[in-house]
Formats: C-alpha cells, structure tokens, sequence
C-alpha cells in the first residue's frame, strides 16, 4: 500500500470493519473476500501503522445511558487558532467529538452531550471561555452511522469492474 493509495483488497477490509468491527473476524472478513485470514491481519496491521485506521470506537446510545440530550454546536474560531481551539474543545465535559471545517466562519463543529438544559449551558459557557463563539445550537434527536459503500467494489482508481465509476 503507498500512502494515500488503497488497493480494492484494502478498501473492502475497511468496509467489512465500518459494518462491525466488534463482530467481525480476520476470518469473517477473508472467507467475504476469498484471501487468507493471515493476509488479513497483515493488512489490517499496514492500516494501522500508517494511520489509515485510527481506532475502533464504540457506537452508545446516549440517551439510554442516562445523557437524553445531544447537541450539536457550531462555532467561529480564529483561523490562526481553529486547530489549537477544536483540540481544547476535546477537553470539555460533556463533548464527544470535534470536526475543524476548512471554509467559513462556521469552522468548528462541537457535538455534546448532557442530562438536562443546565448542562449544555454549561457546555456553552466552557467552550465560549476558551475563545469559541457559539453562533448556533443545534438539539440532535438521533445519529445513524453508516459505512462508506465506496469501499466495496472499486478497483484502484475508484472505478467499477467495467470502468464507468458506477459501483
């Protein structure tokens, strides 16, 4: 694999993974993908070497967890600052995840999450006391994830077995 570069062996792994990687076994995903399991764990092994693969994260439903309100907050960050803010942002209780966006005045995404209105207040106000203006709130009723169906059935240039793209 060069970087930046995954061969459709590669890509259908990532798939397989994105669906359940707590259930889904080097040789779940070889017997899928008619390659050895060994070949599996070695590729597996590449991805996460060279950052391609982060982690795996677990999906909780947080409501059931006692935490009924997850937000959404968008803020404004000085360009200058908008890498070392999203990272500071992370620090806050109650944030689960962080997007820096490239364009605009929107360019920091916080998602939150708390038990009542008091908590996402202060949620708010921590964000604000590092530097982030909050320009909209957004109260998230539920969040699917799903995998990227590109993975599964392009070749090395992104294309269909028969060349037009289409998957």
């Amino acid at each position: 694999m060069k970087h930046g570069k995954l061969d459709s062996v590669d890509r259908q792994i990532l798939y397989y993974l994105q669906q359940d990687a707590r259930h889904t076994s080097s040789s779940d995903i070889a017997e899928k993908i008619d390659i050895s399991p060994s070949t599996v764990r070695t590729r597996l092994k590449e991805l996460e070497t060279s950052g391609i693969i982060r982690g795996y994260h677990i999906d909780i439903d947080y409501d059931l967890a006692g935490y009924p309100l997850y937000t959404k907050i968008i803020c404004t960050a000085p360009v200058p600052e908008r890498d070392r803010l999203a990272n500071r942002a992370r620090e806050v209780n109650g944030v689960t995840a962080v997007r820096e966006i490239m364009t605009g005045q929107r360019n920091v995404y916080v998602n939150a999450i708390g038990t009542d209105h008091d908590d996402l207040n202060r949620i708010g106000r921590d964000l604000d006391d590092l530097g982030l203006k909050i320009v909209d709130e957004q109260l998230i009723r539920d969040e699917y994830v799903c995998p990227y169906h590109g993975f599964l059935g392009a070749d090395e240039d992104g294309l269909s077995a028969d060349g037009d793209g289409e998957l």
